[in-house]
């Protein structure tokens, strides 16, 4: 079982959106065994422990830093679903 974060600012809407859009990339990977959530990354920061993947912006990844054995993704564009997809399939394979 892949578990997956997704991270915004304040938890609203932007990591719910990512959330979405990381469950249809690991759909499209032929992931179907995982489980996401969304919050804000002040609350990532207590949580990303419990989990293998933990996505947020960019500018806000340095707050996750040394938060999470898993692997945490920096994403340029939050709309991208090929950059979002494309992040996924590296970090699954560095997951292996």
């Amino acid at each position: 079982m892949v578990k997956v974060l997704t991270a915004c600012g304040n938890g609203m809407g932007s990591s719910m959106v990512i959330k979405m859009k990381v469950e249809n990339a690991l759909r499209q990977l032929n992931v179907t065994n995982f489980e996401s959530a969304s919050c804000s990354v002040g609350e990532a920061k207590g949580i990303a422990s419990n989990y293998d993947l933990v996505i947020a912006s960019n500018h806000l990844v340095h707050e996750l830093d040394g938060r999470t054995t898993g692997k945490v993704i920096g994403l340029d564009n939050l709309m991208d679903d090929n950059e979002i997809k494309s992040k996924l399939e590296t970090a699954l394979k560095d997951l292996k």
